[in-house]
């Protein structure tokens, strides 16, 4: 072989070698939820943040009309704006919501039987079709037909959906998963009174909180070494791609079986729940002035959606 031949060889498998790269770290999962930061959002007392999400969701199933659903929009990019967080990064990663919003928009704007939908369809709900509201169907093939209505309502449900998800997205980017476990402590604590395990429950959870992203990462880890190996994931029929995916699950299980059975080991070493003493924590949280006028605010703005609008 001529050197030219050769050097053309190397440089063909440098350029395999780059676009397999690039292709193993697209495949990677991002389950990255808390972003560091110092803004009041992210110092703000977690219990605040998991009653105030608690009433935005149900703000959003009381709000019946297009005003109030672009008044709770924008408590919401307030609230993201002052977090210091890229509105673009919680509308990044939504896909699977996005497809159930569609759904939504499309199995209400559109009837098996436009005739049995008379005036403005109020058969669909309670809130709002804006100015869709006094359109009637139009027929597009035989009985089936386009409903304006159903249409404007669809499209309310879906900014619902992605509101109330973005909106829990608010609290998991600027809370972490210790301070989430030590609010649900908090909760419930008052069950303590009648013997309930709540620091067990909690620590339950924290485990539950930490071993999301190491699974992604094992899954991850895992699913590349597959592929390396030439398991066909998107080729063939789908009984050839189970069995492709049969070679990750099984690792992945054996992996994650592995790492609980070591965990079980070291709590066990460092005597877990040989002792009934309370348990008590390295950095105790107050409850701060800043954060009661936050949750009042809160929870004031979110009964005044519910009520007017």
């Amino acid at each position: 072989m001529s050197e030219q031949g050769t050097v053309t060889l190397l440089d063909k498998v440098r350029h395999r070698a780059a676009g397999l790269s690039a292709i193993l770290a697209c495949m990677r999962i991002d389950v990255s939820s808390y972003i560091p930061g110092s803004s009041f959002v992210h110092t703000c007392d977690a219990r605040v943040k998991i009653v105030l999400l608690a009433a935005f969701s149900a703000t959003l199933f009381f709000v019946d009309t297009w005003v109030g659903l672009g008044l709770c929009a924008a408590v919401f990019a307030a609230v993201a704006v002052a977090s210091g967080i890229r509105i673009s990064r919680f509308f990044g990663m939504l896909v699977p919501v996005y497809v159930i919003a569609a759904f939504a928009v499309l199995f209400n704007g559109f009837s098996l039987d436009v005739s049995q939908v008379s005036g403005p369809a109020s058969s669909l709900g309670d809130v709002s079709a804006g100015v869709f509201a006094a359109w009637v169907p139009v027929p597009l093939v035989g009985s089936f037909g386009f409903v304006p209505a159903g249409f404007a309502r669809g499209c309310f449900f879906a900014v619902r959906i992605v509101l109330l998800v973005v909106g829990s997205l608010v609290v998991t980017y600027t809370t972490t998963s210790t301070q989430l476990t030590d609010a649900l402590a908090s909760f419930l604590r008052p069950l303590r009174r009648l013997r309930v395990p709540v620091d067990d429950i909690a620590m339950v959870f924290s485990l539950a909180l930490r071993f999301i992203p190491v699974t992604a990462e094992e899954f991850g880890r895992v699913h590349d070494a597959q592929w390396a190996r030439g398991a066909a994931f998107s080729e063939g029929g789908l009984w050839r791609r189970l069995r492709a995916w049969q070679t990750v699950l099984i690792p992945l299980f054996v992996g994650l079986f592995r790492r609980a059975d070591v965990l079980a080991i070291a709590m066990d070493a460092r005597c877990y729940g040989m002792s009934d003493d309370k348990r008590t924590s390295l950095a105790r949280t107050r409850f701060s002035a800043k954060s009661a006028v936050a949750m009042v605010v809160g929870l004031v703005i979110c009964i005044v959606l519910s009520v007017a609008f």
